[in-house]
Formats: C-alpha cells, sequence, structure tokens
C-alpha cells in the first residue's frame, strides 16, 4: 500500500497569477494545495524565523497544543501563542478544539526574484 504525501506549496502570487489555477480546479483539475501570498514582503513579514520553526515543528505532525508546540520549539508559551496566532490569521495554520494543526507532510517554497523597474533613490 502506497503512501501519498500531502503537501503544500507556498507561493508569491497576485489574484491575476491565482485565477487560471482557480479556472482549472472548478474544471476538476487537480491542483494541489497552495497558500499565497500578495507579496515576497507580506509572505517574509508573515513567516518569520520563529514562525518558519513552529511550521517545522508542526510538518507532518497531527493536532498539538500550544504548549506542545512551545516545548518542541523550545521558546515561551505566550511569545509562542502571539506567533501562532498570527499564522492562523494568515490562513497558514488551523486551530482545532485542542490546539492547532498544519495538515501537510512537507512545505514547497515558490516565487521568483526578478529585476526591479524601479529608479534608485539617491541617498
Amino acid at each position: 500500500m502506497e503512501t501519498r504525501m500531502n503537501n503544500v506549496t507556498l507561493s508569491v502570487a497576485t489574484r491575476e497569477d491565482v485565477g487560471p489555477r482557480a479556472r482549472a480546479a472548478f474544471k476538476g483539475e487537480h491542483q494541489g494545495a497552495y497558500i499565497s501570498f500578495g507579496s515576497f514582503e507580506l509572505l517574509v513579514q508573515t513567516l518569520t524565523v520563529k514562525r518558519w520553526e513552529i511550521l517545522q515543528a508542526l510538518t507532518g505532525q497531527s493536532e498539538m497544543s500550544i504548549r506542545e508546540v512551545a516545548r518542541r520549539v523550545r521558546r515561551d508559551v505566550k511569545a509562542v501563542h502571539g506567533d501562532v496566532t498570527a499564522l492562523i490569521q494568515a490562513g497558514v495554520i488551523d486551530r482545532t478544539d485542542g490546539g492547532v494543526v498544519f495538515p501537510y507532510d512537507s512545505v514547497h517554497v515558490d516565487f521568483t526574484l526578478t529585476k526591479t523597474t524601479k529608479p534608485r533613490q539617491a541617498a
């Protein structure tokens, strides 16, 4: 019996970027799980180093209490609670009756860095 990994892709995507994927999904074409951010700045503002540690602790695990998450990342419960709340509000993790869950076995991050067209400001 083969076990399939439950993967999620974190990406930087505008509504225009997400549109074709959504239309394909409505046609019944499998798209996989995506969590998209409107800009790279929003992605890094939301997924700080400490929050990445929380995602790593939750990845591939079942539901976990915030106290257990704090124990696994070796941080204060109050600080972890604040970061967990931010991740819930961003739609990255889910609140459950017994705590929180990140229902994925692996995470893929997908974005492209390109040359900016904004002129540099003089110092």
